[in-house]
């Protein structure tokens, strides 16, 4: 579910973004209306009240995993290309590493499980090409969850630039080798 452009967007969009930067505890309403300048009544003319709310964020972050990872599918090389469309999600990747965080919350973890394969499926089939090694597609997969798990662990909002993503890839790619 893309949102579209009206009042009821710039609420998912601000309310994704902050989910992204500091996560679940920081969706407040009033703070979130004051962040965009609307009325708190505001809020629960669109959403009855902060589940709702959430329940659209994560509805939103799936549509917007699909449209990465179609990017992702049309890719031909980690570097630069899976690079800069990661730099690009910036904000879904962090918005995934809280998903992580607070998976706890069953929704959470259930939305993450699905991130990861709409996303992970993917990202492998352009990494499986690029590795060129001979590894089971199980071997493939038990790396890349290893790799997600570390990558969601390190990630925060200033080192997703291509420099570190570069050599994040690099050592990864080092790593699987040592596994052929």
């Amino acid at each position: 579910m893309l949102i579209a452009n009206n009042n009821k967007s710039v609420w998912i969009k601000a309310g994704y973004e902050i989910f992204a930067a500091a996560g679940q505890t920081s969706l407040k309403v009033e703070p979130l209306a004051k962040s965009i300048n609307k009325s708190k009544s505001s809020f629960y003319h669109y959403f009855a009240d902060m589940e709702v709310f959430s329940t659209m964020l994560l509805e939103h972050h799936l549509t917007l995993c699909y449209l990465m990872a179609d990017r992702e599918r049309k890719a031909t090389s980690i570097d630069p290309e899976l690079i800069n469309i990661l730099i690009q999600h910036k904000t879904d990747l962090l918005f995934n590493r809280q998903l992580r965080i607070n998976q706890n919350v069953r929704s959470f973890a259930e939305t993450l499980s699905q991130s990861n394969k709409i996303v992970g499926d993917a990202f492998t089939q352009v990494w499986i090409k690029e590795l060129n090694i001979n590894l089971t597609r199980k071997q493939v997969d038990d790396i890349f969850s290893l790799a997600l798990e570390n990558f969601f662990l390190q990630i925060n909002p200033d080192n997703i630039n291509y420099t570190w993503l570069s050599q994040y890839f690099k050592n990864l790619k080092q790593t699987a080798n040592s596994f052929a």
